[in-house]
C-alpha cells in the first residue's frame, strides 16, 4: 500500500490503510508503518525521525516510562541497527521489530485503534 505524495489522505486512502492496520499480517503492517514513519522519503528511519516517533507515542499514550525518549532511541539504534550507519533500513526495522520485543510493542502500541473501533 503506497500513499501518493500529496501530503493528504483522501478516504479510500484512509480505508485501505485502517484496514491493514486491523487486518493485515505483521510484516505488512510493520513494512507499512516504516514508510509513514520515513518522514522525509529517503527509505531510512534515522534516529531524529526515530525519536519523534516515540516521542509522539508516548504522549498520546501516556503513563510512566522507565527510560526517556532519547534513551529508548539509542537502545533501538543499539540493538536493530545491524550495519551501525545511524540509520534503520526497511529490512533493519522488520528484523529488528521481530526480534526485539520492546520495540516491536511500540510500534504495535503506536497504531492501535482498537479503542476508536470500539467506538464505532
Amino acid at each position: 500500500f503506497v500513499f501518493p505524495q500529496d501530503g493528504y489522505i483522501d478516504f479510500m486512502e484512509y480505508v485501505a490503510a485502517l484496514s491493514l492496520v486491523l487486518r493485515g499480517k505483521m510484516e505488512q503492517k510493520l513494512r507499512w508503518y516504516f514508510k509513514l514513519y520515513d518522514v522525509d522519503g529517503n527509505g531510512c528511519i534515522d534516529r531524529h525521525e526515530l525519536l519523534n516517533i516515540i516521542k509522539a507515542i508516548r504522549a498520546i499514550n501516556g503513563g510512566d516510562h522507565e527510560t526517556s525518549a532519547e534513551e529508548f532511541t539509542n537502545r533501538v539504534f543499539d540493538r536493530i541497527d545491524v550495519n551501525g550507519d545511524g540509520e534503520l533500513s526497511l529490512d533493519e526495522f522488520v528484523e529488528g521489530a521481530r526480534k526485539d520485543e520492546e520495540f516491536m510493542e511500540v510500534m504495535m502500541k503506536s497504531l492501535d485503534l482498537s479503542h476508536i473501533v470500539a467506538m464505532i
